[in-house]
């Protein structure tokens, strides 16, 4: 055979290997499931659903003063896009709570005699509390509220709001000159002048932030992928075999897969916790009684998950893609890198369904903020009932057979 005819030969086997390797992989549907979507979830959610621009964070104002001019401010703080005025509570204390149980993360203070001191030229004082347990939501929300006192500065004298406003003030006209008002009994340059206050991190450092949510980062990639390739990992072995044999019914052959993998995500709580406190100082201001329920519920929220993987896959390869694929959006969505606020309304709609979401809030909550998961009911119930539908839906699709 000529070196010619021998190389044309080589092709042809190559081109038949590589035809068969072609159809198996058409063949398989959730192979190209995972390479035709993974790259357009990737283009979505990096593309569209990720946005580091803070905006619309949630506020809540208490507005002691309630004239014109207070008025005038909550809707330069609406101007601004970076505060989105959710709650109106009525005292001090009631905005403190809303901070602690996460329902805002900016509390601005307007006290009763703002006004007076604002047309009195003494400076009216204005309080953000800010809850610094994301520090890239505190810089932001802590620059533009320097921006709008800038700004209001540069605008908005006494005379800026005419005379209604200083009558509103107490202010009297000066005899003889009806329509102008006379000057204050201080002149300061600065009309307005802005306090802000970081609380739960004070010093702004990210580990304190990262921490806590890396802890349902590393149970999600473990309890998924540990549990889904537990049963398809004794298919391939034949070990399943064994299991058809007994008279273990399916849902109880489920819960005691999924047992020694609750001691195991519990180790890794324990163990994270401790490294967070020794090594990054990260605070622990709730009940760690509350901190263990949350870690169950979600815990067993990503283990039934897992089972789901399970029944619908065949190889541990397929597994792998099947995890990854949730592991993706769920890092991205919950609020563990990028500001959950600053994300679009349907990647916030879309986070919600995520387990890792609520489980993020919950443990920051509770370490960073000492809240209770009475003040987390939602995140609570949210894990709790993403937990009996994974359970249900593994129940339903796992079948005791060999495929």
């Amino acid at each position: 055979m000529t070196p010619a005819a021998e190389l044309r030969l080589r092709g042809r086997r190559v081109l038949t290997v590589a035809r068969k390797e072609f159809r198996q992989l058409l063949r398989d549907q959730l192979t190209m499931a995972f390479v035709v979507g993974l790259p357009i979830t990737q283009l979505l959610l990096f593309g569209y659903a990720i946005n580091q621009d803070v905006r619309h964070v949630r506020t809540a104002v208490v507005d002691q003063s309630r004239s014109e001019i207070s008025r005038r401010l909550i809707g330069e703080l609406g101007a601004t896009q970076t505060f989105a005025v959710a709650r109106r509570p009525a005292t001090e204390e009631a905005g403190r709570e809303l901070l602690a149980g996460g329902e805002v993360e900016v509390v601005v203070l307007i006290p009763p005699d703002f006004a007076r001191a604002y047309y009195r030229g003494r400076g009216a004082r204005v309080s953000f509390l800010i809850d610094a347990t994301d520090p890239i939501v505190a810089r932001a929300v802590q620059a533009s509220a320097e921006g709008l006192e800038e700004h209001l500065n540069r605008d908005g004298g006494a005379s800026a709001l005419g005379p209604a406003g200083a009558a509103e003030a107490g202010w009297r006209s000066a005899p003889g000159r009806a329509g102008f008002v006379v000057q204050p009994e201080l002149i300061h340059r600065r009309h307005w002048s802005f306090s802000v206050l970081t609380y739960f991190n004070p010093e702004l450092r990210t580990p304190v932030f990262v921490v806590p949510a890396l802890l349902g980062v590393i149970l999600t990639t473990t309890m998924i992928l540990m549990t889904a390739l537990s049963i398809v990992r004794e298919r391939e072995r034949g070990t399943f075999e064994f299991l058809i044999a007994t008279p273990v019914h399916r849902f109880e052959l489920m819960l005691g897969k999924i047992s020694p993998y609750v001691a195991i995500g519990a180790a890794q709580v324990a163990i994270v916790l401790l490294a967070g406190l020794l090594l990054f100082r990260v605070p622990v201001r709730g009940s760690l009684l509350d901190l263990g329920v949350a870690s169950l519920l979600f815990i067993g929220a990503n283990l039934t998950l897992g089972l789901v993987i399970s029944a619908v896959t065949t190889n541990q390869l397929q597994a792998t893609q099947l995890a990854f694929f949730f592991f993706l959006p769920s890092v991205l969505l919950s609020g563990f890198m990028f500001p959950f606020d600053a994300m679009p309304l349907p990647a916030q709609w879309l986070g919600e369904l995520l387990p890792l979401t609520h489980y993020i809030r919950l443990v920051r909550g509770v370490l960073l903020r000492g809240a209770g998961l009475s003040a987390h009911l939602g995140d609570v119930g949210a894990l709790l009932l993403f937990l009996v539908a994974t359970l249900a839906l593994a129940t339903r699709t796992f079948k005791k057979e060999m495929r």
